[in-house]
């Protein structure tokens, strides 16, 4: 199973999306300070996470969430 997620930054509200297999260990990783782009804004917890059947759909919908269009939707939807 992939995932995409929304991680928000305890530090200062700010959000990361992202897709992933395992969802468990990337979060790991970004509160442990091994992902350069959130490692100042730790900790992290998981805000909103969606299943994939494969890769591929999971990094369209981490695509999504980083369009304008995306950014819309998860506003109308209460997601962010």
């Amino acid at each position: 199973m992939y995932y995409s997620y929304i991680l928000k930054s305890l530090k200062d509200g700010r959000y990361y999306y992202g897709s992933t297999e395992d969802i468990d260990k990337r979060l790991h990783k970004h509160n442990s300070g091994q992902v350069r782009s959130t490692k100042g804004r730790m900790p992290f917890i998981i805000h909103f996470k969606e299943e994939h059947l494969n890769r591929s759909l999971a990094f369209k919908r981490e695509m999504f969430y980083k369009s304008i269009d995306g950014y819309k939707y998860l506003k109308e939807n209460n997601i962010i």
